[in-house]
């Protein structure tokens, strides 16, 4: 006998990392450890709140905008979203739509293949080196889209722009998506290639860098032709996205690009700092162009390394996933947090002798 239940969808849905409550070191969500610019917080205060009776922005036209300016391309050539994770979903729907399969790597932002399972796109997943590093020779073929996430995570290497742009060269049928979350860390922007390419999306977001990850701000930036089918598609799917507080708040993020410039400096001295502390201890990492870095103990497993810092209220990131079970991902957190991390590593590693 039939049942409701054969209508309804089942997917494995995406696993966010732990959201801890109460006073603990919180080093597993890649968030920014540092405040947004301080004319964030005054344009909230300032705040009307009557204003939010009313529906936001429809296009988020001032936000757009605002975006236009500071990355000297067109409002036309800008699309926003609820997180850079709501834009790659729209880019899933309305870019990835026809039979061919799409490409991805096999170790990367673990949210593709999820959307690919729901909005039911073709995809194969195009295995990393053994040093985690992407080859672009590995991704010919006839692709309905390619997706790849640079710096990648969680294994924070970064692809260089010239094999960036040799990949995007290569496959003029097909959208190719640069995600670039954690672009500002260091890497190297495939932004200024959209006007040779028109098949180029460059994806970012305001989550990392600019440390507004409670307010849900991504965007994408391409050609105008594909730019207007992904609205097209927003539009058809939900017209009001972002909501008044995250675009007011969004624009004031823009208007401090020293601030910005100061934060992101900040975080890539803490990781540098950090990388040569961990060395000590008998881990080794890739050479990080994000705000993580991705660890592994000479001789102590990743996972009891994890259980035991959650032990002492340190959050760190790991999966039980093949070629990375070994390995965690560490948010950069303040220097006053890394000292604390070092120190309950010490203790950790003192206790395995």
């Amino acid at each position: 006998m039939s049942s409701f239940f054969d209508n309804i969808r089942r997917v494995t849905p995406y696993v966010p990392g732990e959201q801890p409550e109460g006073k603990v070191i919180k080093l597993n969500t890649n968030e920014n450890p540092y405040p947004p610019a301080p004319a964030v917080g005054e344009i909230l205060a300032a705040t009307d709140a009557d204003l939010l009776k009313k529906y936001p922005e429809a296009d988020i036209g001032s936000l757009v905008r605002e975006l236009s300016k500071t990355y000297g391309v067109k409002p036309s050539q800008v699309f926003v979203g609820v997180g850079s994770d709501d834009v790659i979903g729209m880019i899933f729907l309305s870019c990835f739509a026809g039979e061919k399969p799409i490409a991805f790597p096999d170790i990367t932002y673990s949210f593709y293949d999820v959307w690919a399972e729901l909005f039911r796109v073709p995809y194969r997943t195009i295995p990393l080196k053994e040093d985690y590093t992407i080859d672009v020779n590995d991704y010919d073929g006839d692709w309905g889209g390619v997706i790849i996430a640079n710096p990648n995570a969680p294994t924070s290497i970064e692809l260089p722009i010239s094999d960036v742009e040799e990949l995007v060269k290569r496959h003029p049928e097909c959208i190719v998506v640069i995600d670039e979350a954690y672009v500002d860390f260091g890497g190297t922007s495939a932004m200024p290639l959209i006007e040779k390419y028109p098949n180029l999306l460059v994806t970012q977001t305001f989550s990392k860098s600019r440390s507004l990850a409670g307010m849900r701000i991504g965007f994408a930036v391409g050609n105008e032709a594909v730019i207007k089918a992904i609205n097209d598609v927003k539009y058809s799917y939900n017209s009001y996205t972002l909501n008044r507080t995250a675009i007011t708040a969004g624009v004031a993020s823009l208007s401090d690009p020293e601030y910005f410039k100061k934060t992101c400096e900040r975080v890539i001295r803490t990781r540098e700092a950090a990388r040569a502390e961990l060395s000590k201890l008998g881990f080794s990492c890739p050479e990080s162009k994000t705000n993580f870095l991705f660890a592994t103990h000479e001789s102590i497993p990743a996972e009891y390394i994890q259980k035991e810092l959650k032990k002492r209220d340190i959050y760190v990131r790991y999966w039980n996933k093949p070629r990375i079970n070994n390995r965690l991902r560490i948010t950069i957190g303040t220097d006053e947090e890394m000292a604390a991390l070092y120190a309950a590593l010490k203790e950790i590693i003192a206790s395995c002798r």
